[in-house]
């Protein structure tokens, strides 16, 4: 089965119905009103170039010889401009900003701005409410090199008439100064950014001294208290810090993504959706420095203050390589994390798959649960599954011995907590430090962790790794279910192959449930 994931006035994305991580079952042909227009191995399937108000049929036709179609009409648009009317040069080397900023500034409600081919160099550029942002093939929004050129945005500033202070930069769980963006939306709605072409923040220029600069550096894309936001096909890279970057916002899509940064780049994050409410991130591809997707609500005092947790969040058929995480949570987790399903995703490659951060001192908003994975393969994951209540970076106090005791401590509005975590349906493969490392707080021990149909097995020649960062942390090698207060382990048809030592550890548990759990040499 077919579904229509999302339509813009130019672009379509569809997702076939099935179980399969990422990739589909059987590859197929896809033809669009009967023209065959290519061939294609994963779940998730775009179209670009298309015309406003058209309606079509897709059909896919797979090589064991079964076929799937479906029908859609695009939405119409008021209007469609291209940049070069307002003398946009695209060359790579004239500043395209003036034109562009000048171009969004008078482009009419429900109006598409039209990048061709062409490399356009600019500064931050400023998006407003009711536009649609369309990239052609060969068309390459480039970061201007001029970093002095930036304006720089204040964390928050206090309204003249007496009300609330408004939020307008940010970064690591805290509002405070920054650079702009490349594309910045602030107090916004109903924004489009549609592919196949190129965002590049040129992020060199603010990898080599960042911790010299007086703003924190640029997002490639900064969405502040916006609604209704949707990013399609389009190629993502390069970004001076986290690539894409909602905050506190609501109603967001990000379908068809590629995002893309060095492995030595620093935290070049591919997408830290912050106290946003609805965000739905599916068939994306990412490769970054750092996290591939980091959740976060804000460090201590915005989680206290605000306490806009992170909700409702969907990441389904999503490539993940080489970060640090697949899916992370944390480290900034303040006002927590509620229902977050991850589904049909692979990860290659990465330090972690879960990767939970949280520590003493965080507060007792700083709440994870309602977690829940299913059908993800993993493949040479250092360790698989981790949840660490002792996460040892950020802040002054992460060495301090109110960190690190393993004693039992008072329970007051300092303690965070995490509640109840599904995994089902789960293979993974290669793994090196350990099969699943979770460490709760002796006070406030995890509430459950529940794995059915998961199957663990380490690479014949494992590295020895630390599992999780914290203070007097050791490496290991092929450890297995390794489970530290937690009040109800739950193991239904669980396999771990290749485990040095027990393949079960469990101290300072409750109630351990083991209905086929199996350990293989």
């Amino acid at each position: 089965m077919l579904n229509t994931l999302f339509l813009s006035p130019t672009s379509a994305c569809f997702e076939l119905k099935n179980d399969a991580p990422y990739f589909a079952p059987e590859h197929y042909v896809y033809a669009l009103d009967g023209q065959e227009l290519g061939e294609s191995s994963v779940n998730v399937l775009s179209l670009f170039g298309l015309t406003p108000g058209s309606a079509h049929s897709l059909r896919l036709r797979f090589s064991g010889g079964g076929e799937t179609s479906v029908s859609f009409r695009l939405p119409k648009e008021t209007c469609a401009l291209d940049v070069r009317g307002f003398g946009a040069r695209g060359d790579g080397l004239a500043d395209d900003t003036s034109a562009l900023r000048a171009a969004i500034a008078v482009l009419p409600e429900g109006g598409r701005l039209f990048f061709p081919p062409g490399v356009y160099r600019t500064l931050p550029l400023f998006l407003k409410s009711h536009i649609h942002l369309d990239f052609a093939a060969g068309a390459a929004l480039l970061a201007s090199p001029e970093r002095d050129q930036y304006p720089v945005l204040p964390g928050t500033l206090p309204d003249l008439e007496g009300g609330e202070e408004l939020h307008f930069g940010a970064f690591e769980g805290q509002a405070k100064p920054m650079y702009a963006s490349l594309l910045t939306a602030q107090y916004a709605r109903d924004i489009t950014v549609t592919g196949p072409g190129i965002l590049d923040g040129n992020g060199e220029i603010f990898w080599k001294d960042f911790f010299e600069l007086p703003a924190a550096r640029p997002r490639l894309m900064f969405f502040n208290r916006c609604r209704g936001i949707r990013v399609h096909g389009v190629r993502a890279r390069n970004s001076p810090s986290w690539q894409i970057h909602p905050y506190y916002s609501e109603d967001l899509g990000f379908y068809d993504l590629s995002v893309e940064a060095p492995k030595n780049s620093p935290n070049t994050d591919a997408m830290d959706p912050e106290s946003c409410d609805r965000v739905e991130i599916v068939g994306c591809r990412f490769n970054v420095g750092d996290d591939c997707v980091a959740i976060k609500s804000g460090k201590i005092e915005l989680g206290s203050t605000l306490n806009r947790p992170a909700l409702r969040y969907t990441i389904r058929n999503c490539l993940m390589e080489a970060g640090h995480g697949a899916v992370t949570l944390g480290s900034e987790i303040g006002a927590g994390v509620k229902e977050l399903t991850v589904s049909q995703c692979c990860f290659r490659g990465t330090d972690r798959g879960l990767r939970i951060k949280t520590r003493r001192g965080w507060g007792q908003n700083c709440r994870v649960d309602g977690v829940t994975f299913e059908n993800i393969c993993m493949d040479g994951v250092l360790t698989p599954i981790t949840m660490n209540m002792w996460y040892n970076c950020c802040d002054p106090d992460r060495e301090s011995e109110y960190v690190w005791s393993r004693e039992a401590l008072p329970v007051d509005e300092r303690t965070p907590s995490l509640g109840r975590f599904r995994f089902r349906n789960i293979r993974c493969t290669n793994a090196h430090a350990a099969a699943l490392y979770v460490d709760g707080l002796p006070e406030m021990p995890v509430e459950e962790v529940a794995l059915e149909n998961v199957r663990i097995s380490f690479a014949q020649d494992a590295k020895s790794a630390v599992p999780i960062m914290k203070n007097f942390a050791s490496p290991c090698r092929k450890l297995g279910l390794y489970f530290d207060n937690v009040k109800r382990v739950v193991l239904r048809n669980v396999t771990v192959h290749g485990a040095e030592g027990s393949p079960l550890l469990a101290n300072h548990c409750g109630e351990v449930v083991t209905e086929g759990f199996h350990s293989e040499e």
